[in-house]
């Protein structure tokens, strides 16, 4: 059986799409080819890093890559975790299912170092709960 590809999508690949990354690529245990994506490159935020570290997850070999570099490849799954990427890659070429997933940016979340982490903690709980119901669906799509 071919892994299932997905492309994760957002504005500047930092967090989110990062996060979203390394989650189904942890929980999906080989069975999906995942990448992430921005309409810009910057940096993996280190918040997004130590959130996943509390959880096991090492990321720090991830490094934030634009779009562009993925328009020729095929993906099963596109998903824009923000909104902004939502409205500009309304269509991905060879984008196969395309998800929108609303989620908050905890990058814009300011204050104590503790309050930071908070945001990037419920971005991190609440991908999770998505790739996990993700995970389900697809693996039940496969065996009908």
């Amino acid at each position: 059986m071919s892994s299932t590809r997905v492309l994760f999508l957002c504005t500047h690949n930092s967090a989110r799409s990062q996060i979203a990354e390394a989650l189904l690529r942890s929980r999906g245990r080989g069975t999906f080819e995942v990448e992430s994506a921005g309409t810009e490159a910057t940096l993996v935020r280190p918040h997004a890093l130590t959130v996943l570290s509390e959880i096991g997850i090492d990321a720090s070999a991830q490094t934030s890559k634009t779009l562009h570099q993925f328009l020729d490849e095929t993906f099963d799954y596109v998903i824009t975790v923000c909104d902004a990427a939502n409205d500009a890659c309304p269509i991905f070429p060879n984008g196969g299912q395309r998800e929108h997933w609303s989620l908050p940016d905890p990058a814009k979340v300011g204050g104590s170092e503790e309050r930071q982490l908070d945001a990037y903690r419920e971005v991190r709980d609440d991908l999770e709960i998505r790739i996990m119901e993700f995970i389900r669906q697809v693996q039940a799509s496969a065996k009908s």
